[in-house]
């Protein structure tokens, strides 16, 4: 049992080193099909300035040939939703046979 922990917080500690920062947005995709063109969304000028931070949460339905159908904001920070949502609007996945729903998370950071 103390292993399996010591092995977690190994790959926890493993995978915190080599997350990039950057006072551009991150995003995080737990869905299964792979992403071709990502637009990261824009931070705005004054939010970073007052260090406003934060995660947005979306779930983007994304049609067989790949495109946005549809981005619904799940939670996150008010002043950061519309950005995150207007740069998911021009995301690519690559197409499938079948419409799927794919969950995103921006995460803010100054």
């Amino acid at each position: 049992m103390n292993n399996r922990i010591a092995v977690t917080l190994l790959i926890l500690l493993l995978f915190s080193a080599f997350t990039p920062s950057s006072s551009q947005a991150q995003d995080l995709s737990d869905g299964n099909r792979k992403i071709v063109a990502k637009v990261m969304p824009l931070y705005p000028d004054v939010l970073r300035s007052m260090n406003i931070q934060g995660t947005v949460r979306a779930n983007v339905v994304v049609t067989s040939d790949g495109k946005v159908k549809s981005v619904a904001v799940k939670g996150g920070h008010p002043l950061l939703v519309q950005s995150a949502e207007n740069a998911l609007r021009q995301w690519k996945w690559a197409p499938a046979g079948h419409e799927s729903s794919e969950t995103v998370e921006m995460i803010f950071k100054p």
